[in-house]
């Protein structure tokens, strides 16, 4: 003769009501917890697939897209470091108006000294006026670095000559390091 235990109370997953289940594998109470669970399964599946989506989009981005995206954090948070010094060229504060909006401007280019691109010495506040085709003169950037920076600085970074080759790894962690920075100067 076969003897069956009684289940023993349980505490339901969702609402935290005590229950007795009528089977092993009952984990809710009733029917409006089975659908909450249901629910919440369901979106924790579809985040974890979003998750899964994103990190294989980042595995496939070839070093240019990567270099773009560390580029973007970067000019973020060298805007919000100058955000109140002003223009370093012209001096002008930084406004909404055309011409004076802020910009990230590199001292050395980015297409002349590539391996300065994320130098903090090398990029500051810049206005939209100075940084554009038409803007500010060779002897005005170095005149507005020095004054920034100090002779010292501005002469190692006008010797820095050194090539360089980004890598994925360096470039993500580029990425992340001015992220943070950022967040930490706007607290």
């Amino acid at each position: 003769m076969l003897t069956y235990k009684n289940p023993k109370a349980k505490s339901c997953v969702v609402c935290e009501r005590v229950f007795v289940p009528w089977s092993s594998t009952q984990v809710v109470c009733r029917q409006s917890c089975a659908m909450k669970k249901a629910r919440a399964d369901r979106l924790a599946a579809e985040k974890a697939e979003k998750e899964a989506f994103e990190k294989r989009k980042q595995a496939l981005k070839k070093i240019p897209e990567l270099i773009a995206d560390a580029q973007v954090a970067f000019n973020a948070f060298i805007r919000e470091r100058d955000k109140d010094k002003g223009c370093f060229v012209c001096g002008r504060p930084f406004t909404d108006k055309p011409g004076q909006v802020q910009h990230a401007g590199h001292v050395r280019s980015r297409g002349a000294a590539g391996h300065l691109r994320f130098n903090e010495d090398n990029c500051m506040g810049e206005c939209e006026g100075c940084n554009g085709p038409h803007g500010a003169k060779p002897h005005q950037i170095k005149a507005g670095a020095i004054a920034r920076i100090g002779q010292e600085r501005f002469d190692a970074l006008e010797n820095d000559n050194t090539p360089h080759k980004w890598q994925r790894d360096e470039l993500i962690a580029i990425k992340a390091t001015y992220k943070a920075k950022l967040k930490e100067l706007k607290k």
